[in-house]
């Protein structure tokens, strides 16, 4: 087949295609469904708690999916069938914040039978369409989840334009721009034009990507092995194969489960991460609209020391593919550098009240010396002269007080008050 005859991906339907599709919904209550992620299996293997706790670090895995007595994630097996789509089950993973206890985000298993990328770009919303929305009859979140969680509105926080998508396909051996040429041969540049397809949700037309860019638009794609890539992107991720599906008993079924299981499970993990970022960031904002400067950055400091010892991850296990996909997805939210600039900005904060509680300690100590120098004085000279005269007592305090007055109208006397208000000093 000629580069000419090369099928366009909006035609094509692959030999194995998964759809995973992620969205923002608001808890009501917690579900009576089993507890622990979604338990693909593949043979012997079952995909439980378990089983992909082994695969993570402790910390992110009691973040993925709770702790014994605690679960924050449940599963709920479905088969529903209609149009080339069939719903295999859905997933409800808690995401709690300090300012938004119901968040949580919902999870949707599905196959597809028919050509992919038109229903990563209805769910984009790049078809006007309205019947072309899979998420709709059947698969209604809204439908799906009535009575345990409302689908948020986009415009609600957290809550991203679209839903996020995981697209996973493999290649028929006449749909050649996907194929590897021989077992490590070369990758022809068609197959990182299909794998951006479908992790952007769009065709050429939707979103020309420019040469001059390309190459760093495609910098991040994580070569998983020779059989198999991924892209993740802002809204969506995506895995293609690279040689010919067999079908049953191919490899390809375990890169599928791995899709899943634990590669979702890392771009959960920085959808966490992401969130809790967005609400630090706003925290960081809104430091300056209480007067309790003190008390807002101390809360700010102990939000950040949460969210760093049980979210904050960008190494998730020894297997390197979980990691590359984390970072990926990191790197596309600028989550590293956001996180850096909210410790930095956190840290002025801390030193600008330090500097403000130094300085009303400074004027509390001025204060009394300059309240305590002029009696103290006059005391000592009474005591020296023998003089325990009531109204001698009473016209050297007068003076006294007089005294630290007039002490406190100079220069200094107002840069010791202002000190104490925590602002600074006029001359």
């Amino acid at each position: 087949m000629t580069p000419r005859e090369a099928p366009l991906l909006e035609e094509v339907t692959g030999a194995r295609q998964e759809l995973t599709v992620v969205l923002p919904v608001r808890l009501l209550r917690v579900p009576d469904w089993f507890d622990g992620p979604f338990p693909f299996e593949l043979g012997s293997r079952r995909t439980d708690a378990r089983t992909r706790s082994t695969y993570f670090a402790p910390a992110s895995a009691r973040a993925l999916y709770g702790s014994p007595g605690r679960p924050r994630r449940w599963h709920l097996p479905l088969d529903v069938k209609q149009d080339g789509l069939h719903l295999l089950g859905m997933e409800l993973i808690r995401a709690v914040t300090v300012r938004n206890p119901e968040h949580a985000l919902a999870v949707l298993h599905l196959s597809v039978e028919r050509p992919l990328l038109p229903i990563l770009r209805a769910l984009a919303g790049r078809r006007r369409n309205a019947v072309d929305d899979p998420l709709t009859g059947p698969f209604d979140p809204a439908r799906l989840l009535a009575g345990i969680a409302d689908v948020r509105d986009p415009n609600a926080p957290f809550a991203t334009a679209q839903p996020y998508t995981i697209a996973f396909m493999t290649p028929t051996p006449q749909q050649t721009p996907a194929l590897r040429s021989g077992l490590e041969g070369a990758l022809p540049a068609s197959a990182d034009r299909w794998l951006w397809q479908l992790a952007s949700r769009s065709t050429p037309e939707d979103f020309p990507l420019p040469p001059e860019t390309a190459g760093d638009q495609l910098k991040d794609v994580v070569r998983i092995s020779a059989d198999w890539s991924a892209l993740v992107l802002r809204q969506g991720a995506a895995f293609l194969g690279h040689r010919s599906d067999t079908g049953a008993g191919d490899f390809f079924e375990f890169a599928a489960l791995h899709s899943r299981t634990v590669y979702l499970d890392a771009l959960l993990l920085g959808a966490l991460q992401r969130d809790h970022i967005d609400e630090l960031t706003d925290e960081l904002s809104e430091v300056f609209n209480s007067s309790q400067l003190a008390r807002q950055v101390a809360a700010l400091e102990r939000n950040i020391a949460v969210f760093r010892s049980t979210y904050w991850r960008q190494h998730l296990t020894a297997h390197g593919a979980a990691n590359d996909l984390l970072l990926a997805f990191q790197n596309q939210h600028r989550l590293p550098a956001r996180f850096r600039e909210i410790l930095a900005e956190a840290a002025d904060y801390s030193r600008l009240v330090q500097t403000q509680e130094s300085q009303q300690i400074s004027g509390a100590l001025g204060v009394l010396t300059i309240l305590g120098l002029p009696l103290g004085t006059a005391l000592s000279i009474l005591q020296v002269l023998g003089d325990n005269s009531v109204t001698d007592l009473l016209v050297a305090l007068t003076l006294s007080v007089a005294a630290a007055a007039g002490a406190l109208t100079t220069r200094y006397g107002r840069l010791v008050l202002s000190s104490l208000r925590g602002g600074e000093g006029k001359t």
